[in-house]
């Protein structure tokens, strides 16, 4: 994995799971650029309570900074036109909002 900075905004709101262990996670889709004004969807999950709690404050739209472990990937469209993507373990967010 890779260690990475994403800076974006939120796509939808986040929500709440619990595994088959009963533990809880938060799951929750972000929106980035990179300089060639590509998008980028970065599929994120935090299983700690401070990004998870940050991650439920945020509504849809909201600017959102991640610090975590990213895994790159690439998914297809209706078009067939491959696009990359990013996972990420959220360990940090950053947003204007308080957790």
């Amino acid at each position: 994995m890779i260690d990475g900075l994403v800076a974006g905004r939120l796509m939808g709101d986040a929500s709440r799971r619990v595994d088959k262990a009963g533990r809880t996670y938060i799951v929750a889709r972000a929106l980035a650029r990179n300089r060639a004004d590509e998008e980028f969807i970065v599929n994120v999950i935090a299983f700690d309570e401070a990004p998870g709690a940050a991650l439920l404050a945020l509504a849809d739209g909201d600017a959102l900074t991640l610090a975590g472990a990213l895994t790159p990937k690439v998914w297809t469209d209706k078009q067939g036109v491959a696009r990359p993507s990013l996972d990420m373990i959220a360990t940090r967010v950053l947003s204007v909002r308080e957790a």
